[in-house]
């Protein structure tokens, strides 16, 4: 292992004559009097900026003389449907900078305007991507791996985001920025400013990036980039930093200490029946402050204290038919910004739940313990980029909950990059939780005793289209001690027409991330899933026919079958961005001890064979209404399953109001007892302007019995201040039947302000 870190080493510091006489090439292409855009032959591009000498007034109606004196980046060229083609409707695109802000103006010109589908406002929303929108990313650093990202559609739909490695995105990154909109009889236009104080680069005035943008012609289904993005990478293509164009020209100010100073305040009025001692109608109130300061220009400190998150909306609950844990993302914006870089082989915070894979660093486990808060004291972290590395340090404290037996925590978490080779790094992570004060072992030693996990992972990315994933880590705990390890090979090849994944992933018995996540664990995994997906040269309908085989075989610690997976999917993804699916599961389960399904029904010990077929028809967002209506079936631990549901629903009824449903039944016939699974939601959005909106979510779960209810406002009144209001109850519908009643309730409310020097 030490020797292939010192040739990784090696690697990274060597600089080739090439890569100077590059350097030396963008020097070039910065001067004056060099053309606006260079394309090559190779669809290599190189974008000027210009330095405007009066800042940009952000209208988006593009009169002031800089849009006739500078001519436009257009000649956009498609990634879908047909790729390579030139793009169907012309885009002009500005980039320009002064003192203070870059500055990135279009024209996007429309044929049919009348047909342009523009049906969402507010801000951060994932339907805006499927409206008519534009947008943009900066690789800051030009490392060709990580980049920040801006979309925009014709109403002012805003949302903005982080990408890692060309593909770990956060979306619950928020900087300061603005930008305008205007719509006419020939399209739309629209001008974005973003300071430099809200951007990270390399320190020095002139400044190479990464730059792309992309334009999604929604009504017509057509992606097309600035750049040439292969088939098959679709939107990811916006992420790519490793295809983006070259931008020169670019001179940040001189160089400053940032520091934002965010102070809040909150009070609340709570009831909560379930605590021992209850409480009735109890005011509250407090306050804290968070604090970010630019270290350097690449590094970024962060401190918080009395750290509240009284304003995150609420999780979406979930139906658990297994008998592995249930995984929920983080919401809390402190632990988001730069939440990527955390990541540890190929999983990270928002990692999809259903994976095996563990998460080493799962931030949800500091403030929240067995679905109660824990106050937060407060704590700091350090992130950004020093030359190839990059790094993350963080250390919380949360206090002590006497009457649930939970003791003040401290968390500290340490991870190191370094980038080799074009788009590949190796790195380490050390996570550590230790208890300041309190009872140790009231939660018993799974939940609370300390532990220290430490693990060495590579992300490595040859071509187009292949990657692979490797990790190995430790866990010591006080009382688990031994077949504490865990380690994965992952390789994915993931390209247009053809795609295999094979991996290979052991997690030991005693292996217990105390700042992480494990689905399940005492087992090893072997997997491989081969893909074929033609697109048909004769069928206008139909953009892509998809097949898919999956299987997966787990051994437990004792060296028995636990679990064996075969999947056959096959789907159709039409030219009007609908989607058919249908796919049949077989699996064998054993059951070394006795699984509680669903109160009352605990299916025994032994080995069963399950049986899943499944079919979904999804309804594209740009329509009134959309999402996926599904239906599944099939054998079920010696009975049967029959269930239904309708998922990732929205309901538009206008710009400003979309109501979004949801429903999953589960009907399951069982020797050992029948029962029925209901989970009902319906979140409804009412947006006022961009930057304020009120949203409520209801939701029914008959499995646990609980009627819940989450209703914020959100108002950004100046950009990076904010005001929110706040009201949740929790009811319980089995204690009296035909009743829901109270357990607890509470209005919050919010306000910061954000003091920028």
């Amino acid at each position: 292992m030490k020797h292939v870190l010192f040739v990784f080493l090696v690697l990274g510091v060597y600089v080739s004559p090439a890569a100077a006489q590059a350097d030396a090439d963008l020097a070039a292409a910065a001067a004056a009097d060099a053309p606006i855009v260079v394309r090559a032959a190779d669809g290599t591009t190189t974008i000027r900026a210009i330095r405007v000498q009066a800042p940009l007034k952000v209208d988006g109606l593009l009169d002031e003389n800089h849009y006739r004196a500078v001519d436009p980046v257009s000649d956009f060229i498609q990634a879908e449907p047909h790729n390579g083609e030139p793009a169907t409707e012309k885009t002009d695109v500005w980039i320009a900078f002064d003192q203070d802000h870059v500055y990135v103006s279009v024209r996007a010109h429309e044929s049919r305007p009348d047909r342009m589908i523009v049906n969402e406002m507010r801000r951060d929303s994932n339907s805006t991507w499927q409206n008519e929108h534009v947008g943009f990313s900066f690789d800051t650093f030009y490392d060709r791996r990580n980049s920040v990202t801006f979309y925009f559609n014709p109403l002012g739909a805003r949302s903005d985001g982080q990408s890692t490695n060309e593909g770990n995105y956060n979306g619950d990154w928020n900087p300061v920025w603005n930008v305008a909109v205007r719509r006419n009889d020939g399209g739309w236009t629209a001008e974005a400013a973003i300071p430099f104080k809200s951007l990270r680069y390399k320190p020095g005035r002139a400044q190479v990036w990464g730059f792309q943008m992309r334009r999604t012609n929604r009504w017509k289904n057509e992606l097309s980039y600035l750049t040439p993005v292969t088939a098959g990478i679709g939107n990811s293509g916006i992420n790519r930093a490793s295809l983006f164009a070259t931008l020169v020209g670019v001179e940040a100010p001189a160089a400053s200490r940032p520091l934002d100073i965010k102070p809040f305040v909150t009070s609340n009025v709570t009831t909560d029946r379930a605590a021992a001692p209850s409480s009735q109608n109890r005011f509250g109130a407090d306050a804290g402050v968070d604090v970010k300061y630019a270290v350097t220009q690449g590094l970024t400190a962060d401190l918080t204290y009395n750290t509240d998150f009284a304003q995150v909306e609420a999780d979406e609950q979930q139906v658990n038919l297994t008998r592995f844990s249930l995984f929920f993302p983080e919401k809390r914006e402190f632990f988001l910004e730069n939440a990527g870089l955390f990541n540890f082989g190929g999983a990270g915070n928002n990692w999809n739940g259903s994976s095996d894979t563990p998460i080493l660093f799962y931030s949800r486990r500091i403030g929240l313990d067995q679905g109660g808060e824990v106050p937060v004291e407060g704590g700091g972290r350090l992130t950004g980029r020093v030359g190839r590395y990059t790094m993350g340090v963080i250390n919380m404290q949360t206090g002590d909950v006497d009457r649930r037996g939970v003791p003040g925590t401290n968390f500290a978490v340490a991870r190191l990059k370094r980038d080799i080779l074009r788009r590949s790094a190796i790195g380490a992570i050390v996570t550590r939780r230790s208890h300041i004060s309190g009872p140790s072992t009231a939660l018993g030693a799974a939940a609370t005793d300390p532990g220290t996990t430490i693990g060495l992972d590579g992300t490595f990315a040859f071509f187009a289209n292949l990657s692979i994933n490797t990790f190995w880590a430790k866990t010591a705990t006080d009382v688990r001690r031994g077949d504490d390890t865990s380690y994965r090979a992952q390789m994915n090849y993931n390209g247009d027409r053809y795609g295999v994944q094979a991996e290979h992933l052991m997690v030991g018995g005693n292996f217990a991330p105390e700042v992480g996540f494990l689905r399940r664990d005492d087992f090893t995994k072997n997997r491989l899933q081969v893909r074929f997906s033609p697109r048909p040269a004769n069928m206008p309908a139909v953009r892509k026919f998809g097949y898919q085989a999956t299987g997966e075989y787990f051994e437990n610690g004792a060296g028995q079958k636990e679990t064996r997976q075969l999947v056959g999917t096959f789907w159709i993804d039409f030219a009007s961005s609908e989607k058919l699916e249908v796919s049949v599961e077989d699996s064998f389960e054993l059951l070394v001890s006795p699984f509680r399904v669903a109160r009352g029904v605990t299916v025994p010990a032994g080995g069963y064979t399950l049986r899943t077929y499944r079919a979904e028809i999804e309804v594209g967002q740009q329509r009134r209404a959309s999402g996926a209506f599904w239906v599944e079936r099939g054998p079920f631990y010696d009975g049967d399953r029959n269930a239904a549901g309708y998922s990732g629903a929205r309901v538009k009824f206008s710009p400003r109001l979309a109501v979004e449903p949801g429903v999953s039944i589960n009907r399951v016939t069982l020797p050992f007892g029948d029962f029925t699974t209901a989970l009902v939601s319906s979140r409804t959005t009412f947006t006022l302007s961009p930057r304020a909106f009120v949203s409520g979510l209801v939701q029914y779960n008959s499995s646990n019995s609980s009627l819940s209810t989450n209703v914020r406002l959100r108002w950004e009144y100046q950009p990076g201040s904010e005001l929110f209001v706040v009201y949740n109850e929790g009811r319980d519908t089995a204690l009296r039947p035909g009743r829901a009643d109270l357990q607890s309730r509470a209005l919050v409310f919010k306000i910061n302000r954000l003091l920028r020097f």
